[in-house]
């Protein structure tokens, strides 16, 4: 699967799968050459360095692989779904959606589990990932989606999803450029001091919800805890909660002291990453993947990576993360056997060495970290922190994600209270678990 976190994503990008992925009565994809290995993929960054690989396999190995192309991320989701529907997926894809939508191509019979691989030689393959990145693509045995537990996809690169700060400017706030402000209180300090400097706060694409709800995921895990945060999906705690208002309001609070750029709410994550590599914004919200954009913006911007400030001690600060991108083999496929073994191929370290060093991607490969730069670094060092949605087990109605992250984007504006916002998503909640217990 292919759980990306960039600016196009919920990076994430969920697309509806439809019913008709379950019919198999299509005519299959015609049977190319045996040694032709065809890949299709979004990743437009990676398209020059994943053709390197290819000569490189093709001279070790005699076997072909072709990477199509097909961007952008919309059209590459079309493409999939139609080839889902004829039953002609190519030998290796991946999914921009959620974990919905990775459950229903596995139970159409698409995607072939490849768990007894990953455990062979003593688990050899599994043992050399990141934990974090395979539980994205792996159904545990207790998954609510009716997928028989295993490993279905392959991940090439990991991200981690936290904030990054402009060192310069931290110094010229009287911050120690070394060391960013580790709690809420102390970040919210550097508000009115950024206020009357005439900088920007923290800049991010919050135009796209998916990464409002991102950071409220953060503190709502910071706050109560991992249990109660999956206690709520689940129906057991509502969101008028004093622990979910006291999450909302750190929304306000951030309004209130001036930390947060002017116009967050409908800034798209391109805008906000050059307000940020362009020296105007102190600190950004934003993943891993920021490495290689703010590069090709500006080269020199000495930056650091940081976890969100804390609010509580006694539970962690955790960031979504895990793969970046995934592969996936088609379970249809003739060439199931050659797909697997490039796949273990691409995932050894100095496949893995180059592909970081080519793309600033983090790699999937633990072995593989030496050699990536000292930023890319520190976003790796917190992947064993992460979490993200799609690992774990249960999903909120989409509804009431909406609501929520709408509200705080109403928080922000001034329009609502955090009360008033808890209230609005506790009825959709209501609603959205009446209507499941009516079916």
């Amino acid at each position: 699967m292919a759980v990306k976190f960039s600016g196009c994503l919920r990076g994430i990008l969920a697309f509806a799968v439809l019913g008709c992925f379950f019919l198999c009565g299509c005519a299959s994809r015609p049977v190319e050459n045996k040694n032709t290995v065809v890949i299709w993929h979004w990743m437009t960054d990676r398209q020059a360095a994943f053709e390197e690989l290819s000569r490189r396999y093709e001279e070790l190995t005699g076997v072909k692989v072709v990477f199509e192309l097909y961007a952008p991320s919309e059209a590459y989701s079309q493409k999939i779904r139609a080839a889902a529907q004829s039953v002609s997926l190519p030998d290796i894809f991946g999914i921009l959606g959620e974990k919905r939508d990775f459950s229903s191509f596995v139970k159409a019979g698409h995607i072939l589990e490849i768990t007894p691989y990953m455990l062979a030689d003593n688990g050899k393959w599994k043992n050399m990932l990141f934990s974090k990145a395979l539980a994205v693509n792996e159904f545990s045995s207790d998954n609510s989606y009716g997928v028989l537990p295993g490993i279905y996809g392959v991940p090439i690169d990991i991200t981690t999803i936290q904030m990054v700060y402009n060192k310069k400017l931290l110094k010229q706030l009287g911050g120690n450029p070394n060391k960013p402000p580790a709690t809420l209180e102390d970040f919210l300090a550097l508000g009115p001091k950024i206020k009357a400097s005439g900088l920007q706060g923290m800049v991010s694409g919050w135009g796209e919800v998916w990464m409002v709800d991102c950071l409220a995921n953060n503190y709502a895990f910071n706050v109560m805890g991992k249990d109660k945060v999956l206690a709520t999906i689940k129906g057991q705690v509502p969101y008028t909660d004093p622990d979910w208002i006291k999450v909302l309001e750190i929304f306000k609070q951030m309004q209130d002291s001036g930390i947060l750029a002017n116009g967050l709410v409908t800034m798209v994550n391109k805008n906000a990453e050059q307000l940020f590599a362009n020296e105007k914004a102190v600190f950004a919200f934003n993943g891993s993947w920021c490495v290689n954009v703010y590069k090709g913006m500006n080269p020199g911007l000495e930056f650091g990576a940081m976890l969100p400030p804390a609010v509580n001690s006694k539970y962690p600060m955790v960031i979504w993360g895990g793969a970046g991108s995934s592969f996936l083999i088609n379970a249809r496929s003739p060439r199931k056997e050659e797909a697997v073994k490039f796949l273990r191929w691409l995932t050894d370290r100095e496949q893995q060495v180059y592909l970081a060093e080519t793309t600033l991607n983090l790699p999937a490969n633990k072995d593989s970290l030496k050699k990536i730069s000292e930023i890319l670094a520190q976003f790796a060092d917190d992947i064993e922190s992460s979490t993200h949605p799609n690992i774990w087990g249960v999903s909120e109605f989409p509804a009431v994600v909406e609501a929520l992250d709408k509200g705080i984007q109403s928080i922000v504006i001034g329009e609502k209270t955090p009360a008033q916002v808890a209230e609005e998503v506790q009825k959709i909640k209501q609603r959205e678990l009446s209507k499941q217990s009516n079916r």
